[in-house]
């Protein structure tokens, strides 16, 4: 049986604190795939907390998709890469304090494989108030100078064109993005800067939604979104060297 550096746990947090640690565990890779966790009752020993605490954090790792849990058989950790979901995205940014490199990747490799089809569908399937919407985030974009507020501005657009795709699947890959995005706004103001200080480029999708033109539509974004996805991707490229 592994052994986990687990912590006691403040009691204000149970049994979030027990779900977070055994995450950070399994994440990190202290403890692998196939491994078991430690009975419920060892568990609430070395956490100082009751045996419901954890059996309440066990069914939160279990629907992540980070243990499996059989009947009359021990806890087992699965493979995240194979069993969690998009919601995971955000934990996996940043592990034992730094940035993982291959999860920023993952996530432009994304950003620039959905953006464009996310337009083209919102061209074919818009409602009657999208091409308003859009049409008031590009002057508010347009008059902004802040450059983290531009970025915003700019997430706000993508917000109503995911809408006017009509996608559940789009929508909740792109909540999880953009819950992933946020926090490091002010790291990308400078390579972002290019993107979100071009209203026309977002004109042109504007417009290619309003004339329902989906292979415009689909270009204008592949356009407005390659030029910053490719400058990061070098940015990350020339770090990974560094290290």
């Amino acid at each position: 049986m592994a052994v986990m550096a687990l912590q006691p746990v403040n009691r204000r947090s149970v049994p979030e604190d027990v779900f977070e640690q055994i995450v950070s565990e399994v994440l990190t890779g202290e403890m692998r795939p196939g491994e078991s966790l430690p009975s419920e009752r060892r568990l609430a020993e070395v956490l100082g907390v009751s045996r419901p605490a954890v059996r309440e954090a066990i069914k939160r790792l279990t629907a992540a998709g980070l243990v499996e849990v059989r009947q009359g058989d021990a806890t087992t950790v699965r493979d995240f890469r194979r069993h969690a979901g998009m919601d995971l995205l955000p934990r996996l940014l940043f592990r034992a304090g730094e940035l993982d490199t291959s999860v920023v990747r993952s996530i432009l490799e994304t950003r620039l494989h959905n953006g464009p089809k996310v337009a083209e569908l919102a061209a074919e399937r818009r409602g009657a108030e999208l091409v308003g919407q859009l049409t008031a985030v590009v002057h508010a974009l347009e008059a902004e100078i802040d450059p983290i507020q531009r970025q915003r501005h700019a997430m706000t657009f993508w917000d109503h064109v995911v809408d006017g795709a009509d996608s559940i699947a789009f929508r909740l890959m792109f909540n999880t993005l953009r819950e992933t995005y946020e926090p490091v706004l002010p790291a990308l103001a400078a390579v972002m800067a290019g993107e979100v200080a071009d209203p026309d480029a977002y004109r042109a999708i504007t417009r290619a939604i309003s004339d329902r033109d989906a292979d415009a539509a689909r270009g204008a974004a592949q356009n407005l979104l390659e030029p910053a996805t490719h400058a990061l991707l070098g940015a990350l490229d020339a770090l990974e060297a560094a290290r």
